[in-house]
């Protein structure tokens, strides 16, 4: 790996010790000293980057890239989507929706509802804006019915992470798509067919069981405290369905103009254009749909201007610890990256000898658990396997199998150095450890549940 005029020189075996110890010395900081996760990612990724011989002039450039890139996606939509949550909230539309989902769905299948909910928002929008748009809803729920965050949250979560790991628009499976030249027609058809099963049996059917083991509380991070009950003439639940349906058809026009772009059905260069996808990236589409509930769920039911900026303020202030530390822990994913540890293991894992769908997964594991970023771990896994994949004479099915093998290894294994491990871990109100005996566990059987169905699809292909 060069920074300029810096080539690492430490081997494979050295990088994987440093990787480990740093990993070892932070949860130890975390679980057992009780130091912050925050001030504990920081000195972690400090030390790492030391230890792994950036030089010194580079340090802090590399630190505040990894904690920057990270915030650039992730602080606008946790912060806009929180202010939407608590409108949803405050104006009674969670409590309301609330009700119409147990009239619809009952009692007992209120998990497998949310869930369901998720998967389709979950087809044109990212992980982590969709989980701040549902987790209201889910929250809601839960207070509602009882037993639980984890019980709600989980199917919810999980129905967000397969769809972004397997199925296109999003981009890991979009980037190995092109690299291996995979019809993405067939990545979305079969990627559904992976991710479908896939979140039953890891996500809602799990949720359901590690829920009822650990009886987690229902956070008020997104709520600004304790709930109103019985609030005076809520919204309709169609109104607050349309709130949330707003930057989902706003982001999936932007997904469909992209895609006639590419295939030449429109100009894209034309200014129209791109002001439509601009209007359809993800912050912007939740800006105007924070903007519009504040009319709609706001200003027209009678609250006062003061009332909505206070209501913003006890909004933010409870995800600003979200915020912070879900870029300590991109900081330390990229300082992984920088050092090039990630780099050294997927080389020594591509020498192996392995049969290619089993290599494929493995490589994509090893860089996800080295340096956290499943987006980061897929795409370069499958640069990794290209030439091995194009000279190989697969078919069109065969190479869709591949991508999602890739896809499978890029989820597995989610821990402290993986920003949505803190996303998740901190909006459920869950320590490390939980953390690690929940997400962790499930991300992990999404991946090798994934793998599975992947290396059937390419055995009978």
């Amino acid at each position: 790996m060069e920074t300029e005029e810096w080539t690492q020189t430490l081997g494979a075996g050295p990088l994987l010790g440093i990787a480990a110890g740093a990993i070892a010395v932070l949860l130890f900081l975390i679980i057992t000293l009780r130091v912050h996760a925050f001030l504990a990612l920081v000195v972690v990724s400090a030390a790492t980057a030391f230890a792994t011989g950036i030089p010194a002039g580079d340090v802090i450039d590399t630190l505040t890239e990894g904690f920057g890139s990270t915030l650039a996606s992730v602080a606008l939509l946790v912060g806009l989507g929180a202010i939407l949550g608590r409108l949803v909230e405050v104006s009674g539309g969670a409590q309301t929706l609330t009700d119409a989902l147990i009239r619809r769905f009952g009692e007992q299948r209120a998990p497998f509802a949310l869930g369901i909910a998720s998967l389709l928002f979950g087809f044109p929008i990212f992980f982590d804006a969709g989980l701040v748009v549902m987790l209201p809803i889910v929250f809601a729920v839960a207070r509602r019915l009882g037993g639980g965050v984890l019980r709600y949250g989980l199917p919810a979560a999980g129905a967000f992470s397969v769809m972004h790991i397997y199925v296109p628009p999003h981009p890991g499976p979009v980037a190995a798509s092109g690299l291996l030249q995979a019809d993405v027609g067939l990545v979305i058809l079969f990627g559904l067919l992976i991710a479908i099963p896939t979140w039953f049996l890891t996500s809602y059917l799990y949720g359901l069981w590690i829920g009822r083991k650990l009886v987690l509380p229902v956070p008020d991070l997104l709520s600004g405290g304790e709930q109103e009950e019985d609030k005076q003439d809520p919204p309709k639940p169609a109104t607050v369905v349309a709130m949330l349906l707003l930057p989902l058809v706003l982001i999936f026009a932007d997904t469909g103009l992209n895609t006639a772009g590419e295939a030449g059905w429109v100009d894209s260069q034309a200014s129209w254009f791109n002001v439509a996808r601009a209007i359809g990236s993800t912050p912007i589409a939740l800006l105007i749909t924070v903007f519009v509930a504040s009319y709609v769920l706001g200003t027209r039911r009678g609250q006062g201007k003061e009332m909505l900026e206070k209501l913003v303020d006890s909004a933010l202030g409870p995800v600003c610890s979200i915020i912070l530390i879900t870029g300590a822990g991109g900081m330390f994913g990229g300082v992984l990256r920088a050092s090039g540890i990630g780099d050294a293991l997927s080389d020594a894992m591509a020498d192996l000898g392995l049969p290619v769908i089993v290599a494929a997964y493995l490589i994509a594991t090893v860089l996800r658990i080295a340096q956290g970023s499943a987006t980061v771990a897929l795409t370069t896994a499958a640069g990794l396997v290209q030439p091995i994949v194009l000279t190989g004479g697969f078919n069109s099915v065969e190479v869709v199998a591949l991508v999602l093998a890739l896809a499978a290894g890029s989820v597995t294994a989610g821990h402290v150095n993986d920003s949505g491990f803190w996303l998740v871990g901190r909006f459920f109100g869950m320590d490390v450890k939980t953390t690690l005996k929940t997400w962790t566990v499930m991300q992990t059987t999404i991946g090798l549940m994934g793998f599975g169905l992947a290396s059937l699809l390419f055995v009978i292909a």
